[in-house]
Order: structure tokens, then C-alpha cells, then sequence
């Protein structure tokens, strides 16, 4: 048997020699020359090479996706920066979201989508193909088979609509797939297929009209914002093409077929609602706007033409590539230049902001293959907020080259009362290779009824070319019918809408004759409402029934930013208020009525109750249980529910909850309170505080007895706080709200905002010369208030006030955007409040300018701040007392943020007063925050920072500081900050707390011990200093910092 399997791989060996020499055997026979013998032997070289390179390319991708965790911590381990455009989104983008659980839906799905895809192929594909041609008549899928790896999403991300019933989802896709497809021409004994795919992009989804009713959905919207990235791999006779060349022209021709149909502006309609009224909106909607691009130069551009091997260095050829989704142009070639000046200017449509974006390729032109010299990207998003940007940006890959542009954002109006303008602006405007667009003309091809037949009984096969002046677009051929359905959008610029026409010919596929024809001015179109024709259209030359059911859409280009690339800086509340001529002047405040500013803010502590009644009773109250105890308070109009305490008639909440109140006689704050049950809340008694006597006594700390039951009370603080106009007061504010922070419930308010909004004026126009009705919301955090809706008008009066409770003004704003009554937005203003505070009587009252909507909209608003000063505050708690010119630490970040720490809450907080730094102490300073929080019962202490720590060591310490609440040396009592790497002067500003009784505090001693961490490996500390505390020596009830002294580890306390 050995030898018998020696000599067939011996014979095995022979053979494949033999079929080495088959081609020049091959090549005599044939009487072809050499030539053609070298040809034929690159042509495979080439074409295995790139099999292989493809091959590889599926075996790594395929690994990824198996594994994307480990491969992406290889990537890193390797080295993120160079591996990074190969990775998952969301490892490079914070918003990113990974969506294992739909990958795990699409995996159970796959097999039996691969179901639905051989039946698909099968039983509707096949038999089109089969009649499209008389040569395919034996065209047969022999195999279909989706293989076992599933469509992959990498990240997904959401952003929020245009508008309220919309939903974009942006969902980055791979799909590396073991199909196999085999298709068979059995006529021509012709076999092909393909054998492994890859697909890699960005879909979008939209989720729109959001509808009141089941499915909430109307319409799933699917398109790429960018072309995708293909890769097959062939089999068969399509072998041939992985030939070089024949492979980069197929995977061409695949992805154009794949761009008319799902790359922008072609969409991919699923109506979930039958007849769905905006199904045709939704399939061509009008852009979102138009960039003007003006291609100035490049410069510092890399040398690509080299002569003698490289010895003598020439420059380049360059010129550009310009690319927005489908929109593809390219630039006049420079010859030999590196700091090349092209001065073009060329337009794009704009279907999705943010999304889309300007792809810039520049090349040096070459006889072979063009050489890159570099690219760039650039969101349209950051074009239509700045409306004008004119910068050099930096080429990747491309060395030091820098590319010139000026990109412009024009809007689309839909009246022409802006006309005259642009088109005395593009007059100015010298452009090559074409003039500028004054406009943009959309025709929506619908349907097409009784064309006429060339031959009795013999349908035509119409298709439909729309031409403006030398532009001309084809729709596609609908086969064997007389009313014919496109449901097709074609989009045109124009130059010159007052005398151009619109030309549309109906003509019958095979024999491209006519079935009818249509000449439209387009000036018809400017005196239409809103610019638009929706209407049928009599066919000329065609059958006296022969209509042709379009909608034809006109928009002016209008550049509402100065010239010089960007809108002026008017400060907010200081520039001239518009005024149009002739009319009555518009005032330059607003006129708020003399009410506005003067609420209040009221403080609620829930503290506790006492000997409430026990209402879960068993066996018929033989046996007697307790209650599950919560409140309700109600005020202003406003509801607050407390947490349940389990099982306990003498519950204590410590919640606190604000409420924004003015002083109109007759209004009470009432408490309710419940015991929690499954069935029905029982009754556990009420009481209520005339709110007058609040806000004149300005608190009241009782226990007020409890109406309408036999016994128990409730321990209510009621505080009324007057908004103050100064700023010095807020890092007090916040640094007491810190210490009064209650565990459970919202941050403290620290200032209350006032708002007037007065008018707003030159408002854009809306559906034609339509003037809109408009309104404005508010937003300030999460809370949102909206003005009534005035009549239609461009400049609508509100005269209405709102109040917000802010509870850190140093980081928040104010959100304006005045509404169509539709929803559809007019402009938009963002208003940081540190503005505000910067102001004068932290105040800013004027007008304010719109952005988003027309040019010069504008609204007249008064913005106040007020701050809300507690009695503590007042009161100083927890100010700093310096000791022997003891002082605080460097300022630490913005006081108020909390987030988890090792062993209590983190907090970044600030005193009140910041004096020079303290006197050098034996080991260092140790400043620390000693309070006793009495709503809570908790002593807490804050730990602040060290200065001028001595090192034990050459090496600089990492220091952290542990705390220990005397006698006991327990777990319990223990508590320690972050560790600070290598510093002297660590700041900690972290705050710990202990369930302890103001008198059992007294008893205590509070020791603290600075230390270092020695290694990473070690558990060993070095103790650089330590403070000992006789918590009876420290007034808690007032609270206080102070720095301390540390002394040596082997002193005695």
C-alpha cells in the first residue's frame, strides 16, 4: 500500500508539471507568439495574487467580527493609533453604542432570512431575468445559501430629529459572510457566482411620522449617507473578474447599481401603516439646504513625479476630487506645481445634517495610476452652524498639504421675494467652470395615464427624460403599460429661473420614440404659492387623454451671512434693535409687568413623624402591626411624593423638595400622609401651613400636629428664599448646599432665573408669502415652557414670564427656539447663564438674534438671575475660619460635583474665602471640613487638601488620607480618600459621613492619617503625618475649616 500511494503522488507531481507546459503547448497549437504566452502568465499572476489578498481580507475581517472584544484589545495592545480605522466605532467615539442584543436578534434570524432570500431569488428574480432576454430563457439559481455568519452592527448612534416625529439612527454595518450564490446559463453551458462578501457602512435609519397609535412608526426610511465599501469574491466564469482592472471596474459597476437605489439622495421607503400620507414626502423630501464650494488652492503638496530612479525629484500634477454622497466632481489638472491655485467653485445638495459630509481627494495626474497627495472630510453640520467657513485645512496623508476652501451654506426660501438679490450677488461672484446657482428646481415624476400605443395591442415601455438647458435626467423604464408609476425625484440648479424651461419628453424604451412631450417656464413657477406645482400636466403630441401627474418644487438659494465668512458679533442685549422704514419703532427693552421677578423660592425639609398610627393589622386587630408611612405635599400646584419607610410609625424621610411660589393670598402647603399598601393607601392624617406665614416669617421649624386622626405629628422646616442679585454670594450658596445636601433627592437650587419674553420680529416667511404662527419654548435643564401661539405674523407679541430653579448657573443655559405652530422651527437662541452672571444686577435685557431661521430674526427677551441665600448661608456655615493665618487650599474644580468615591461621596467644593496659602507646619498641613448634618443625623467630614507635605524618600509621595472615628477601630468607622500621584500639595475635596447622634459625636475622636503608597506591589505605607481630634473641642452644630498640623507618627495624641 506504501508503495502503491508513493507512486500516485508521484504521478500526482508529474501531472502538475505537465500542466505548467499546457499553455506554451497551448500557445503553438494556436499559433500565438510569445507575447501573448507572457501576457497570459501576468494576467494570472495578477489574478491570483489579488484572489489571494481577497481571501486574506475575508479571514481577518471574519475574525474581527467573530471576536470583536479580543481582536480589539490586540489592536490596542498592538497600538491603538495604528490600528484605529480598522476598529468598531465605539471604540473611537464616545457616542457610539454598542447593540450586541441586535446582533443576537440578526443571528437568529439569519437562517431563516436566508429562507426568504432563496425564495426570493428563485421564484421572482429568476423568472425576470429569464424574460428580460431570449438568451437567459435557462438562467437558473443552482444554489443559494446565505452561509452562517450574519450581518454584524458595529455602533450605533442616535441623534435626535429635525423635528418632534422623528427618530435618526445611524448604524454602522459589517457583514462578512460565507454566501455562496451559483447561477447557471444552461444554454451556453455558462456557470458563475460568488463565494464570500464583504459590505462595510454607514446606514441611516429614520423612524418617521411618529404616530399616536399602534405601530407608533409610520415608516422605517433606509439610505447610505456614503457610498460603502465592497468586496466579492468570485466564482466560475466570473472568475475573470479578479482579473486587475476587470475587478476594480465590476466592484464599480456593483456599487453604482447599489447607489441608486440606497445611497443619498436614493432612499429606501417601508411603509408599516397602510396608506401612509407622506409616503411620497418621505421617498424624495426636499433637501435640508445647498453648500457653495469654493475650491481656492493648495499648498506645501507632496512631490510625486521623480525621474533616474528617484535621484532627481520633479513636482506634481495636482488636482482635486470632490465628493458628496452620489455628487462626484473633479477639478482642472495644474501641471507641475506644488502650491497649485485652481479658484473654482462648484455646488452640492444636502439631503442629511449632520451626516453628510464633503469628501476632498487630491491627486497627482499621472499616464498609469494617479498618485494620492491627500484628503479631507468635513461634516456639513459644522458648515451650517458657522454659514460661512473659509479656513486651510490639513490633508491626511498627505505631508504638510494644506487645501484652501470656502464652503457656504445657502438656504432654501419658498418665495421669490429674495430673488433680485441673489441674483445681483452672483453677478459679483466670478465662478468656473460654471455660473452660480440662483436656485434649485425638484420634479417629482409620479405617474403617467392613457399613453398612446405605437401598435395596436402592444403596450409600450415608457420612460420619461427631464432636461434643463443642457442637463438631462433619465427615470427608469416601466415595461408593458400605458399608466405608468415611477415615484421618481429629479433635482436640477438653475442659473436664471426667470428664463429657463423645463423640457420633459415621454418617449417608448426599445425604439426611443415619442409619446408625448412638455415645455414649462419656469417663471410660471415663481408666481405659484409657495413656489410649487402639484398638478397634471397635458401631454403634447400625445392622446387626447394623455396626462402626466407631476409636482415640480422651485427654491431661491439665499446666503443669509455677511461676505466676509460670518455673521457679526452683536452682543446679546446691546446691538440696535431692527426697525423697518416707516413703521413705529420697536422698543429696545422689554416691558415685563411690574409681578415679574418677585417669586420666591420655598425650601420643604420632610423631616420626620412621630407616633403615627399602625394600620396593617392581622386576625381582625388581635395582633397588632405597624404602617408603611410616606407623604404627600402639595403647594402651587405642585405634587411631591416621599419614598415609604418600611414598618415603622416613627418614620424620617430627610427629603427636600423647592417649589417657585409668589405671594397670592389664600394658598396653603399641605401634607398628606399614607400608609403604603397593596390595595389601597390608607389614611394616616394631614396638616398644612398657611403659605403666607412663610413668606413673611421667612421659616418655620414645627412639629405640627396631624388633623382627622386619633394621633401622631410631623416635623416639617418651610423656608422662603428671596432671589438676590449678586454673584459674590454663589460660591457661598454652593458651598452650603453642599454641606445641606440631603443623601436622597435633587441637587439644591442655588439662583432662580426669570425670563420675559416680549416679541420677536422679521420672523422667516412660511408656504409662500405666508406669515407664521408662531410660538416660543423654553428650556432650562430638563424643564421645557412654551408661550401661547400667536396669530400669523412675522413679529408676534407674548408678553408672558416664566421662572426656572437652577441649581448651578455656572454651567447651565437657557434654550430658546420660537415654532411654527407646526413645529417647524424659525430660529433658535442658546444663552449661557454665565453671561448672565457677568452682567450688571445679573441682568441682560435687549434684543437677541435668531439663529437657524431667516436672516435678522430677532427676539426681545429680558433674562434675570437672582441667587437663593438659606439662613445657613447666611449664617456662614461651613465657611472657612483661618487659624494663626491659616488659609485654603488652590482652587479645585467648580464646587458641587459629586460623583462616587472609595468610601463616601466625592465632592469638588470650594470655601467661601480664599486666603494666601498656610504657614509650613513640623510634617504638613492637613485642611479638613467638620459638620454635623442635623436633618440627617450624620457627622460629616470633609477632607480638603495637604501642603507642604516632608517625604520620607527622594521620590515624591503618593499621599491619601484615612480617617478612623475613635474608640472604635472597626470597618465601620473607617473611611479613605483617592491616593494623589506624586504631589506634596494633593487635593482631595472628598466628603465621608457617620450615622452617628450629635452627643455620641461629642464623645468621639477623629484621627487622621496621611500616607503613602510604597509600590504597586506592596501593601506596606509610609505614614507622613497624623492628626488626632477631640471631636467635644469642635463646635459641630456650626460646622467649620480649618487647617491642622501634623504631627509625627510616634507622638502621643
Amino acid at each position: 500500500m506504501e508503495r502503491r500511494g508513493a507512486g500516485l503522488a508521484a504521478l500526482g507531481a508529474l501531472g502538475r508539471r505537465l500542466l505548467w507546459a499546457l499553455p506554451a503547448y497551448a500557445a503553438g497549437l494556436l499559433g500565438l507568439g510569445a507575447g501573448a504566452l507572457v501576457l497570459a502568465l501576468a494576467l494570472y499572476a495578477g489574478w491570483r495574487r489579488r484572489r489571494r489578498a481577497r481571501e486574506r481580507g475575508l479571514q481577518l475581517a471574519a475574525r474581527l467580527q467573530s471576536d470583536e472584544e479580543a481582536a480589539v484589545r490586540a489592536a490596542a495592545a498592538a497600538g491603538m493609533g495604528a490600528a484605529r480605522g480598522e476598529l468598531p466605532a465605539w471604540v473611537s467615539f464616545h457616542d457610539v453604542e454598542r447593540a450586541e442584543w441586535l446582533n443576537k436578534v440578526l443571528a437568529q434570524a439569519w437562517p431563516f432570512f436566508g429562507q426568504y432570500m432563496e425564495k426570493l431569488l428563485v421564484e421572482n428574480v429568476a423568472p425576470s431575468i429569464r424574460a428580460s432576454n431570449t438568451h437567459l430563457q435557462t438562467f437558473t439559481f443552482t444554489k443559494v445559501d446565505m452561509g452562517e455568519k450574519p450581518l454584524r452592527v458595529l455602533g450605533v448612534r442616535a441623534h435626535p430629529g429635525a423635528h418632534k416625529k422623528q427618530i435618526l439612527l445611524d448604524l454602522n454595518i459589517s457583514y462578512v459572510g460565507d454566501v455562496q450564490i451559483d447561477v447557471e446559463v444552461k444554454k451556453f453551458f455558462c456557470k458563475a457566482g460568488v463565494k464570500g462578501m464583504q459590505l462595510h457602512g454607514m446606514l441611516r435609519i429614520i423612524l418617521e411620522p411618529l404616530l399616536g397609535d399602534v405601530p407608533i412608526v409610520g415608516a422605517l426610511t433606509m439610505f447610505f449617507i456614503r457610498r460603502p465599501t465592497l468586496d466579492i469574491n468570485w466564482t466560475g466564469m466570473t472568475n475573470l473578474l479578479d482579473i486587475p482592472g476587470l475587478s476594480s471596474m465590476s466592484d464599480t459597476m456593483i456599487m453604482d447599481a447599489i447607489s441608486s437605489y440606497l445611497v443619498l439622495p436614493n432612499r429606501l421607503l417601508v411603509p408599516l401603516v397602510p396608506d401612509l400620507h407622506e409616503a411620497a414626502q418621505l421617498r424624495c423630501p426636499l433637501p435640508r439646504g445647498v453648500v457653495r464650494v469654493h475650491l481656492r488652492a493648495a499648498r506645501d503638496l507632496r512631490s510625486k513625479d521623480r525621474f533616474m530612479g528617484g535621484l532627481v525629484e520633479g513636482k506634481s500634477d495636482p488636482y482635486a476630487v470632490l465628493r458628496v454622497g452620489t455628487q462626484l466632481v473633479t477639478s482642472r489638472v495644474v501641471d507641475n506645481n506644488l502650491n497649485p491655485t485652481w479658484d473654482e467653485v462648484y455646488e452640492f445638495i444636502v439631503h442629511e445634517v449632520p451626516g453628510q459630509e464633503l469628501e476632498v481627494e487630491v491627486f497627482d495626474k499621472d499616464p498609469d495610476q494617479d498618485d494620492l497627495l491627500g484628503r479631507m472630510k468635513l461634516d456639513f453640520g459644522e458648515v451650517l452652524k458657522a454659514r460661512a467657513l473659509e479656513e486651510w485645512f490639513p490633508l491626511q496623508e498627505g505631508g504638510r498639504g494644506r487645501l484652501h476652501l470656502r464652503l457656504e451654506w445657502l438656504s432654501l426660501m419658498s418665495d421669490a421675494s429674495k430673488l433680485e438679490q441673489v441674483l445681483e450677488r452672483n453677478r459679483t461672484i466670478v465662478a468656473k467652470p460654471d455660473p452660480p446657482s440662483a436656485a434649485i428646481l425638484v420634479v417629482y415624476l409620479d405617474r403617467a395615464e392613457e399613453l398612446p400605443m405605437k401598435k395596436p395591442g402592444k403596450e409600450p415601455n415608457p420612460m420619461v427624460q427631464v432636461s434643463v438647458q443642457d442637463v438631462t435626467r433619465e427615470s427608469k423604464v416601466v415595461y408593458n403599460t400605458s399608466a405608468p408609476v415611477w415615484e421618481d425625484a429629479f433635482r436640477f440648479f438653475l442659473h436664471d429661473p426667470v428664463n429657463q424651461d423645463v423640457d420633459i419628453q415621454v418617449k417608448d424604451d426599445p425604439r426611443q420614440s415619442s409619446l408625448g412631450s412638455l415645455s414649462l417656464p419656469l417663471a410660471r413657477l415663481l408666481d405659484a404659492p409657495d413656489l410649487t406645482l402639484d398638478q397634471p400636466f397635458q401631454l403634447q403630441r400625445s392622446g387626447a387623454g394623455s396626462r402626466l401627474y407631476m409636482k415640480l418644487v422651485l427654491r431661491v438659494l439665499f446666503f443669509d451671512a455677511p461676505e466676509n465668512g460670518g455673521p457679526p458679533p452683536t452682543p446679546p442685549g446691546q446691538g440696535d434693535p431692527p426697525a423697518s422704514a416707516g413703521s413705529t419703532p420697536r422698543p429696545t427693552q422689554a416691558s415685563p409687568d411690574p409681578q415679574f421677578g418677585t417669586e420666591r423660592v420655598l425650601r420643604i425639609h420632610l423631616l420626620e413623624a412621630e407616633n403615627l398610627m399602625a394600620k396593617d393589622n392581622f386576625f381582625k386587630g388581635m395582633v397588632r402591626g405597624r404602617s408603611d408611612p410616606y407623604a404627600k405635599v402639595r403647594v402651587a400646584g405642585r405634587v411631591f411624593r416621599s419614598r415609604v419607610v418600611k414598618e415603622d410609625l416613627n418614620p424620617r424621610w430627610n427629603e427636600v423638595y423647592e417649589v417657585i411660589v409668589d405671594n397670592i393670598p389664600g394658598q396653603d402647603v399641605e401634607f398628606d400622609l399614607f400608609d403604603k399598601d397593596i390595595d389601597k393607601d390608607d389614611f394616616l392624617g394631614r396638616c398644612k401651613v398657611p403659605l403666607r406665614r412663610v413668606l413673611s416669617s421667612r421659616i418655620v421649624d414645627e412639629w405640627l400636629p396631624l388633623e382627622e386622626v386619633k394621633s401622631g405629628r410631623l416635623h416639617v422646616r418651610l423656608e422662603s428664599l428671596a432671589p438676590r442679585p449678586s454673584a459674590a454670594l454663589l460660591e457661598q450658596v454652593l458651598h452650603t448646599n453642599s454641606l445641606l445636601q440631603p443623601s436622597r433627592g435633587e441637587e439644591l437650587s442655588a439662583a432662580l432665573l426669570s425670563v420675559f419674553v416680549d416679541r420677536a420680529a422679521d420672523l422667516p416667511l412660511r408656504k409662500g408669502s405666508k406669515p407664521p404662527a408662531a410660538f416660543a419654548s423654553l428650556t432650562v435643564r430638563n424643564v421645557s415652557v412654551k408661550t401661547k401661539t400667536c396669530a400669523p405674523t412675522t413679529e408676534p407679541v407674548w408678553d408672558e414670564g416664566f421662572s426656572f430653579l437652577v441649581k448651578r448657573p455656572h454651567a447651565e443655559s437657557l434654550e430658546l427656539q420660537v415654532k411654527e405652530e407646526g413645529g417647524q422651527p424659525l430660529g433658535a437662541l442658546s444663552l449661557p447663564l454665565p453671561q448672565i452672571l457677568a452682567s450688571a444686577a445679573l441682568a441682560l435685557d435687549g434684543w437677541f438674534p435668531l439663529a437657524g431661521g431667516g436672516p435678522g430674526g430677532q427676539v426681545l427677551l429680558r433674562a434675570q438671575l437672582g441667587v437663593l441665600v438659606s439662613q445657613q448661608a447666611e449664617g456662614g456655615a461651613g465657611s472657612v475660619s483661618p487659624e494663626e493665618g491659616d488659609a485654603a487650599p488652590q482652587p479645585a474644580e467648580a464646587p458641587g460635583e459629586e460623583e462616587s468615591g472609595a468610601g463616601g461621596l466625592r465632592q469638588r467644593l470650594l470655601p467661601a474665602d480664599s486666603p494666601p496659602e498656610p504657614a509650613e507646619g513640623p510634617l504638613g498641613r492637613l485642611q479638613l471640613t467638620l459638620w454635623y448634618h442635623r436633618a440627617e443625623q450624620k457627622l460629616v467630614a470633609i477632607v480638603h487638601a495637604c501642603r507642604k507635605l516632608k517625604p520620607v524618600s527622594k521620590e515624591l509621595p503618593d499621599p491619601y488620607v484615612s480617617l478612623v472615628l475613635l474608640p472604635d477601630r472597626s470597618r465601620g468607622t473607617k473611611r479613605k480618600t483617592n491616593v494623589q500621584k506624586k504631589t506634596l500639595n494633593p487635593d482631595f475635596n472628598e466628603r465621608f459621613e457617620w450615622d452617628v447622634s450629635l452627643e455620641e459625636a461629642s464623645r468621639r475622636k477623629l484621627e487622621a492619617h496621611v500616607k503613602s503608597t510604597v509600590s504597586f506591589m506592596s501593601r506596606e505605607k509610609e505614614v507622613l503625618g497624623k492628626l488626632h481630634l477631640d471631636l467635644a473641642q469642635v463646635d459641630l452644630s456650626e460646622g467649620g475649616t480649618h487647617w491642622y498640623d501634623l504631627r509625627d507618627e510616634r507622638s502621643s495624641p
